[in-house]
């Protein structure tokens, strides 16, 4: 069981400060997450922000990709109740993302499947928790890697692709 909790910066893609937008598809093996990333616009003055749409396009998408993944959860907190977060403490901020170290989510997760007549903790032994804060929601995924790509079109259409692909 683990005993204390750290987390550690991973490198993946920072997603935009302003609309995100990001789209989670999962079914029993893979995770999908496609959110817009940041991409400083010299042009931008900070007056007149546009809206943006799941369709809107010549955006650049990053695709974060799980296969195999074991849990995850998606939605609160947002980036002005990031403090709520029983991960804040350790040093969790919106608009980053993370491993948490010594998961007690996972530790959970293998001792509810101890009453499996085939169980054995080296079951969830490869499996790591990873943390992204986005401006109005938060992921939680356990997997046991992924892998990131940066793409240029609009969040859904890429996600659709990118989860047809494989």
């Amino acid at each position: 069981m683990p005993t204390s909790e750290a987390l550690i910066p991973i490198d993946v893609p920072l997603s935009s400060a302003g609309a995100p937008l990001p789209h989670v598809f999962a079914d029993e093996g893979r995770l999908f997450v496609a959110y817009i990333a940041h991409r400083p616009d010299p042009s931008f003055d900070g007056t007149n922000p546009r809206s943006v749409s799941p369709a809107t396009e010549s955006q650049s998408i990053a695709i974060l990709t799980a296969n195999p993944y074991l849990a995850f959860q998606f939605g609160p907190p947002n980036d002005e109740a990031i403090s709520g977060h029983r991960l804040y403490r350790l040093g969790l901020q919106p608009y980053s993302a993370f491993e948490v170290l010594n998961s007690s989510w996972i530790a959970s997760l293998e001792k509810a499947n101890r009453v499996h007549s085939s169980h054995t903790p080296e079951l969830f032994s490869a499996y790591r928790h990873f943390i992204l804060t986005f401006q109005d929601s938060t992921l939680e995924f356990i997997a046991r890697s992924f892998s990131g790509s940066l793409h240029q079109g609009a969040v859904l259409p890429t996600l659709m692709e990118a989860a047809g692909s494989r």
